[in-house]
């Protein structure tokens, strides 16, 4: 079914259609560029923001302190997504955004730009605030795995002359690999299927440089009811999530296996 019409059976059309369809490939180039800021870069972030205050804002000035700014990193993540949309559309104007503002404000008017509707720039701008959204989700996750990390390895590894930052990447990390797994499945996915933001932001635009599968399907389903289409394209992309979800999950499932050997 190609269209809203009369159903007609066309086989596997739409499938090789996307195969020449030069917007199809850039939105699932683009969406790789998408996975690097919601998923690698926030669970990057998010392991050290969570070890600071996991081990030195919690001891140096209290839990409560540690408390909050978690919940402040994580504020994002329960705002709507067209409020967090607008107002980052807002401060990425050219003509009266905050941050062209304070550029301008700075003298460093040849580093205004237009963020969002240059295609040069529109891309990274759209991960910068998807890291800024995401980064809060890992580090609540991370916080609550490494209360689980038992003290006295740390103690041990003190004694032997080991620094915070070996005590971090040799035993912290290795202790939380499961909540590292959940954190990568469940980003990537969300990732994946990132619609809201590029809706309110870029609508994919300007020209294709911020097109995702899930709006490009939106686009064809509704904008230019092609529905056989639209549908194609949706479930390449539910496919492509199935297969990572497995793949994540058995390099978990072989992890736990060689941890217990």
């Amino acid at each position: 079914m190609a269209g809203g019409g009369y159903p007609e059976w066309i086989g596997l059309d739409n499938y090789t259609r996307l195969l020449e369809d030069d917007n199809f490939w850039a939105s699932f180039r683009n969406i790789i560029f998408l996975i690097v800021a919601m998923a690698v870069v926030p669970t990057l972030i998010g392991l050290v923001l969570a070890a600071v205050l996991f081990d030195y804002v919690a001891k140096a000035i209290g839990p409560r302190t540690a408390s909050a700014l978690r919940s402040g990193f994580y504020l994002p993540q329960v705002l709507p997504v067209a409020v967090t949309g607008i107002v980052w559309g807002w401060i990425l104007n050219p003509s009266f955004g905050a941050l062209n503002a304070i550029l301008t404000g700075a003298n460093l008017d040849s580093l205004a730009k237009n963020w969002l509707g240059d295609p040069t720039y529109a891309l990274y701008s759209v991960m910068v605030v998807m890291i800024w959204f995401q980064v809060g989700y890992p580090v609540v996750m991370f916080m609550s795995g490494l209360q689980r990390v038992d003290p006295e390895l740390y103690e041990a590894a003190s004694i032997d002359g080991a620094g915070w930052w070996r005590r971090f990447t040799r035993i912290a990390v290795h202790q939380i690999k499961p909540e590292i797994y959940v954190v990568l499945v469940t980003t990537t996915i969300a990732a994946l299927k990132i619609f809201g933001q590029i809706f309110v932001l870029t609508r994919g635009g300007p020209g294709n440089a911020t097109l995702v599968p899930s709006y490009f399907a939106y686009q064809n389903f509704f904008e230019k009811a092609q529905v056989g289409y639209g549908s194609a394209i949706a479930t390449v992309l539910a496919l492509i999530i199935v297969v990572l979800s497995v793949v994540f999950l058995r390099i978990q499932a072989r992890d736990e296996r060689r941890d217990l050997a």
